[in-house]
């Protein structure tokens, strides 16, 4: 399907406003076409004193002046034609402005509509990919698409589409006032259009080629500038102000000389158009002089005759130019619509089941896992039993599947072969919502909102309860340093929680999910950035925050995993070892010489 067609798709809800803004837009045309018709009387009448008696009549064109008599709709001050055409120029210029205005009104905002529609189902289209899209797609670009390519989608569908409407429909209208006064006139006038209108057509996939190419170099510079604000204490570290500013500068000329192609090859048309413009011009008096000589055109209705043409020279001048834009914005539309049709890795099922309750626990049946550019499986064969209210530890060296492992259970990730349950059921078989509601996730790399710091513990939640988020404040150990905060629990604490310290936020962390009261918990590696205050503080907090919970702790501090029920060793996507912490130490295995590595304080390289 098509660009266009897909595009028409969301503008279907508005068809209403859009048919009324048509009817007013065509009212305006009409208006504009009998602007020039007046030229007629003012010429042959007004402006002549002694013809205001004159009981010719008023018409407007002479196709239907037998149709039309002015004398019979306005008997009694019919033969004062200064009334009659003042009346009519007041008539006509206030019906062109209020078409015009509502139409271009309704216009925008059936385009702005759906636009928005268009905006919405692509940013919930990316909140549905899983883990695999965000890892394969550049931040930069995909919010350069779904701010700047959207925003120029939008300015073709509302603006650019009002004036579209505005121009053809003038176009129509003033074409009919050139034809109906003299059509052989006429076709000698437009004779030159087509060797200006064909050229412009063949450039239209120039032009949608160039503006993606300008889109991706808007994308490319949105990237580094994100890249350089977001880590700009690694920029300063490295002292690589210089470097950064290189890269942003060769961005922005890529951007520069794309947007100079496409601003020209969208102006080649317009010096064809003047120019043919002045030579229709000049070959239309002298054949208009003949005409006049030879008594088969009026000098009023040759004046008319060339008001209207000259007034549809900017119609089609700016026609042309919408053309372009247009064609900019479907080289938009062809990367916002392949975000849209990017197959979805993690999909609710048709009549998914609604997870109201965990009893039993978690189990991961012979899961394999691998990645899609990757060779060999990430996961080989795992097969593990969580039952509910246990700990299990997940051990193992950097890339041994831990975190892809936990991953599987809110679907972040799904398997390759294989399944993974809870109680009973294959978590592809339930409702996402249903299913994420079960789980609580505490990483490294704590996200907090640039919010207040209430909005972050209760995150998600439709109501807030504030006695149960100071109490979930309170058993995350968070309290105490929230309340000292300027403006305590209203206090917006900045991009990723920025102006609070690692352990500040990770308690908040914990703390949200203290609120969320999820059945399940993830700890993926929850203390690993902390100093050892700081840890002692957020170990508490996790003592708080595991109570009562099924647990999946993934950590590389013995202290943090020791106490668990059970812990998993894994080793190049398998299990290898499983036990407590007592009866690996016995058993000699990886487990221990991770143990023994750490306390030697050895920098090996692993992680447990």
């Amino acid at each position: 399907m098509s660009e266009r067609l897909r595009l028409l798709r969301y503008a279907r809800r508005y068809w209403a406003l859009l048919a009324i803004s048509v009817v007013l837009m065509a009212v305006m045309g009409a208006m504009t076409a009998l602007r020039t018709l007046l030229i007629r009387p003012v010429l042959g009448r007004v402006l002549r004193p002694a013809a205001d008696a004159v009981q010719e009549p008023l018409f407007v064109v002479p196709v239907i002046k037998k149709a039309i008599y002015l004398e019979q709709l306005f008997p009694v001050w019919i033969h004062n034609v200064f009334t009659v055409v003042a009346i009519s120029l007041l008539v006509v210029f206030f019906l062109r402005g209020i078409c015009d205005y509502l139409g271009d009104v309704l216009t925008s905002y059936a385009g702005f509509s759906a636009v928005k529609d268009l905006r919405n189902e692509v940013f919930d289209k990316v909140l549905r990919h899983g883990a695999d899209f965000f890892e394969n797609t550049s931040t930069g670009r995909l919010m350069s698409s779904i701010m700047s390519d959207i925003e120029k989608i939008q300015v073709a569908c509302s603006d650019m589409f009002a004036d579209l409407l505005r121009q053809f429909f003038s176009v129509i209208g003033l074409l009919l006032v050139i034809f109906g006064t003299d059509w052989k006139l006429a076709l000698f006038s437009l004779t030159l259009f087509p060797f200006v209108l064909l050229p412009t057509a063949r450039l239209g996939k120039k032009i949608r080629r160039t503006a993606r190419k300008s889109q991706d170099s808007a994308g490319e510079l949105n990237q580094v500038l994100q890249e350089a604000i977001a880590g700009h204490q690694v920029v300063k570290a490295f002292g690589a102000e210089e470097y950064e500013g290189r890269r942003f500068r060769a961005a922005a000329d890529r951007l520069l000389k794309n947007n100079l192609k496409y601003v020209m090859l969208q102006g080649i048309p317009s010096p064809f158009i003047e120019m043919t413009g002045a030579i229709t011009f000049t070959g239309l008096l002298w054949f208009g002089r003949e005409e006049i000589k030879a008594g088969m055109l009026k000098p009023e209705e040759f004046m008319s005759f060339l008001a209207a043409l000259l007034f549809l020279y900017e119609p089609v001048k700016r026609l042309t130019n919408l053309h372009n834009i247009f064609q900019q914005a479907m080289g938009a539309a062809e990367k916002v619509f392949q975000y849209l049709d990017e197959p979805e890795e993690i999909r609710q099922q048709p009549g998914a089941k609604s997870l109201t309750k965990f009893e039993r626990g978690v189990k991961f049946e012979d899961v394999c896992f691998r990645y899609p550019t990757a060779q060999g499986l990430q996961l080989n064969h795992v097969t593990l039993e969580i039952p509910a209210g246990e700990v299990v530890a997940l051990v193992g060296s950097s890339g041994a599947g831990k975190t892809t492992l936990a991953g599987m259970v809110p679907r972040f990730r799904d398997v390759t072969e294989g399944a993974v349950t809870i109680d009973g059921v294959d978590v592809r078989e339930l409702e996402l919502e249903s299913l994420r509601a079960m789980i609580s996730v505490v990483a490294q790399d704590t996200f907090l909102f640039n919010d207040t710091v209430a909005s972050n513990i209760a995150y998600g939640a439709k109501k807030v309860d504030k006695s149960r988020l100071v109490q979930a404040a309170e058993a995350a150990l968070a309290h105490e340093f929230i309340e000292k905060l300027p403006e305590g629990y209203e206090t917006v604490i900045g991009d990723r929680g920025v102006k609070l310290s690692g352990g500040q936020r990770q308690r908040l962390a914990i703390a949200r999910a203290i609120y969320r009261n999820s059945p399940i918990l993830i700890l993926d590696e929850a203390t690993s950035h902390l100093d050892t205050e700081s840890e002692m503080l957020v170990q508490k907090a996790l003592a708080n925050l595991m109570a009562g919970r099924t647990v999946i702790v993934i950590a590389h501090r013995i202290s943090t995993i020791r106490r668990a029920d059970k812990i998993v060793v894994l080793d190049q996507g398998r299990i290898v070892e499983i036990g407590t912490h007592a009866e690996l130490i016995d058993h000699g295995g990886i487990y221990n010489r991770l143990h023994e590595l750490q306390y030697l304080d050895v920098d090996a390289g692993v992680d447990v």
